[in-house]
């Protein structure tokens, strides 16, 4: 079982995704990566998570040009939103949540 500060950082790497979508996760990641798994494990999960809505996000930006990224985008927008919330209270309950129909590059 994780311990609370464990908990806290992990789940904050979701929080503060929502203010800076890159930059934030990534330095709590790589500064708590080495001292705790939980939170290493939460930081590989949202990076994967931000690389693959990314690309999903460009690809439905260029299908634009043909109508059909104007209904994807909104999709991937909420998405984005649920799952972060979703993975940040598993993330403070102390259980793993792997996301859906994401890349697992890291």
């Amino acid at each position: 079982m994780p311990t609370k500060d464990e908990r806290v950082f992990a789940a904050l790497i979701y929080v503060i995704s929502f203010f800076t979508a890159f930059v934030g996760p990534l330095v709590i990641w790589l500064l708590k990566k080495e001292s705790s798994q939980f939170v290493d494990y939460h930081g590989r999960e949202y990076l994967n998570f931000f690389i693959s809505y990314t690309i999903y996000s460009i690809v439905a930006g260029v299908l634009s040009l043909v109508l059909i990224g104007f209904l994807l985008l909104p999709v991937i927008g909420i998405a984005l939103i649920v799952f972060t919330i979703i993975a940040a209270v598993r993330a403070y309950e102390g259980t793993d949540y792997r996301f859906p129909l994401i890349f697992r590059i890291l």
